[in-house]
């Protein structure tokens, strides 16, 4: 057998090895680029998502966007896997408080003022972009502004016989008012139990001066005095003995504690009268009304010298990037298309509530003024909510506030009362010792 000499063996591998390391950079180059998008919501936001996301990739060919999307129960559990491990995607829907529990101090998502140069950050008020700041670094941007309003269904007011509440006193009064003239079905107001204390929570801050969490960084604790927490759970109890607010165990039994207003029976047919929620779910809660039910946005009351609205507001969503984002410019350039691309905003609509973008903004509003009864009334719960915050009268929320083990205490604490379990006294007392001590271990 004839062996072949060494020079040309030598010679073929060589070749071998130059087109191996030629070739690789052509398979990578026809690799598709990845980028991964959580967020959550219902199918309307969904399908509006998914559109612009086709959107943005026509402007990048070879570039997919993974979406990765579902309703808000579990996001949260499932989020919090993925940034322990590492493996969160690389731009996500993300709660403003949600920042106190990831970035701690500013290093848990990808600081995005060092992609500033493909973010159009002149669309946004500086107010709003600094919502989105922890430690001096832009950790997310705003994608709305959302603050939580009364809605009333002037209808079943109208079969009360009352006229639409405009103070505490009138709103405080309306319960029997409906339990003697409509029946033991019929409430004036319907919400879940956090809710009723955030609503309680704005009798508090507006008499006290203060809210439940100092919002002072670094050093979390309870604002309420003992007298203004004591406040805050007897206003709750208020308003379920006074017949006001459905109270915990009857919407307990019909289908669960926390289902959504806009799927109770009771809402649909207007048993239930009215909702403190979002201004950016109205639409959700005006879809499911009988045709001859008139939904119309409330005043929001507040005590005579009362220096703050008591309005609870904050960034309705935000978008971050991933600590671990490998293409994080063009992350970059996905969050500042979906915030301020004027083909983005026409696709996304109102999926989010009115944007904090400028530009968009303005579209979306005129827009708004022509667009049907839901629209219109969006838009009156919009201009509410803004001229409080211009104003000064909404105050940022602590983000601790927020945080899923300080709602899971203050929630456990207003069940036992719901309940009624507990005394007032002895509620309060809870919520200002052992609230002091949770905030020191979460902070």
């Amino acid at each position: 057998m004839l062996k072949r000499p060494l020079a040309a063996v030598t010679r073929r591998k060589a070749l071998a090895m130059a087109a191996a390391s030629l070739a690789v950079p052509a398979l990578h180059a026809t690799e598709p680029r990845v980028l991964r998008f959580a967020w959550w919501g219902g199918a309307a936001r969904h399908g509006a998502t998914l559109k612009a996301i086709a959107a943005f990739q026509k402007r990048h060919p070879g570039l997919r966007v993974k979406a990765e999307y579902m309703g808000f129960n579990g996001y949260l559990e499932r989020l919090t896997t993925q940034i322990a491990g590492g493996s969160e995607p690389d731009v996500m829907q993300i709660n403003w408080a949600w920042m106190a529990m990831f970035s701690k101090r500013g290093n848990g998502f990808t600081d995005l003022d060092t992609h500033r140069a493909l973010l159009s950050l002149d669309e946004f008020e500086t107010a709003d972009l600094d919502m989105g700041r922890v430690a001096g670094k832009l950790n997310a941007m705003p994608v709305s502004y959302t603050a939580r309003v009364l809605l009333w269904n002037q209808t079943s007011f109208q079969r009360a016989g009352l006229p639409l509440p405009r103070t505490w006193d009138e709103l405080f009064a309306s319960g029997a008012v409906f339990k003697g003239r409509l029946g033991e079905r019929h409430y004036p107001l319907d919400g879940e139990l956090y809710d009723m204390m955030l609503l309680s929570q704005a009798w508090v801050h507006q008499r006290f001066g203060t809210p439940y969490v100092d919002a002072t960084p670094g050093a979390p604790r309870v604002a309420m005095t003992p007298e203004a927490a004591l406040e805050w759970v007897a206003t709750y109890r208020r308003l379920v003995d006074s017949h006001v607010c459905t109270p915990l165990p009857l919407r307990a039994s019909l289908g669960g504690a926390e289902k959504p207003t806009e799927q109770q029976t009771d809402w649909v047919l207007g048993n239930w009268a009215g909702n403190y929620t979002w201004d950016s779910v109205i639409g959700l809660r005006a879809g499911t009304l009988k045709p001859d039910q008139s939904l119309a946005l409330g005043d929001f009351p507040t005590l005579p010298g009362a220096k703050n609205s008591g309005m609870f507001g904050r960034p309705t969503l935000m978008y971050a990037v991933g600590r671990n984002c490998r293409q994080p410019e063009l992350a970059a350039r996905l969050v500042d298309f979906l915030l301020t691309d004027p083909e983005a905003a026409l696709l996304l609509g109102r999926t989010r509530g009115v944007p904090s973008a400028r530009t968009p903004r303005q579209a979306l509003l005129q827009s708004m003024g022509q667009a049907g009864k839901v629209a219109a009334l969006e838009l009156l719960a919009h201009q509410q909510v803004q001229q409080q915050k211009a104003a000064g009268r909404i105050e940022l929320p602590a983000p601790l506030f927020e945080h899923a083990r300080l709602h899971r205490f203050m929630r456990e604490v207003f069940e036992t009362v719901a309940y009624r379990k507990t005394s007032d006294a002895d509620a309060a007392r809870r919520l200002v010792v052992e609230g002091n001590a949770l905030l020191k271990r979460i902070r």
